[in-house]
């Protein structure tokens, strides 16, 4: 793992025991994780922690963030309603090489009915050292922040 890196983790109640073990992990690996719950198995909604996370991603208090839900799809969903967050679900270490290198992803979800801790770990390790390519990707990423903006300006007019 590249440096110091700053790490916001939630999750919902389904995510809740694989994000403990993402936490373990990462504090392991010598990261600085910001835990914002959720704080056991219980009932909540995930998209009041993909919006924790997300905000510290935007705001540049952190480095990048990890979300755990069931799938990882619902945390994405809420999550990306934050302007200038990537986040994308990642289910192995190909797609999780791709979110990074491509698409820029500076929150990566995770699906707790769909990952063991060994596999967990694996993405984990290739999304978090996996730098940005730029280039042409550069671009894309430019007119996927210009539809962002977009649709932001208009709504708040």
């Amino acid at each position: 793992m590249p440096g110091k890196i700053q790490i916001a983790l939630a999750s919902d109640h389904a995510g809740f025991r694989l994000k403990e073990k993402v936490r373990e992990y990462l504090a392991r690996r010598g990261a600085e994780v910001r835990d914002l719950g959720t704080e056991s198995p219980e009932a909540v909604d995930y998209p009041d922690y993909a919006e924790r996370v997300a905000r510290q991603v935007a705001n540049g208090q952190v480095d990048c963030g990890i979300l755990v839900c069931g799938t990882g799809v619902g945390m994405m969903l809420a999550a990306n309603k934050v302007p200038g967050i990537r986040a994308i679900p990642c289910t192995d270490t190909i797609s999780a090489y791709f979110a990074r290198a491509h698409n820029d992803g500076n929150i990566l979800t995770l699906g707790s009915r769909l990952l063991d801790e060994a596999t967990m770990e694996k993405i984990v390790d290739t999304w978090l050292a996996t730098p940005f390519e730029g280039g042409r990707h550069e671009r894309r990423i430019k007119k996927i922040d210009a539809i962002d903006e977009h649709f932001h300006t208009e709504k708040s007019s």
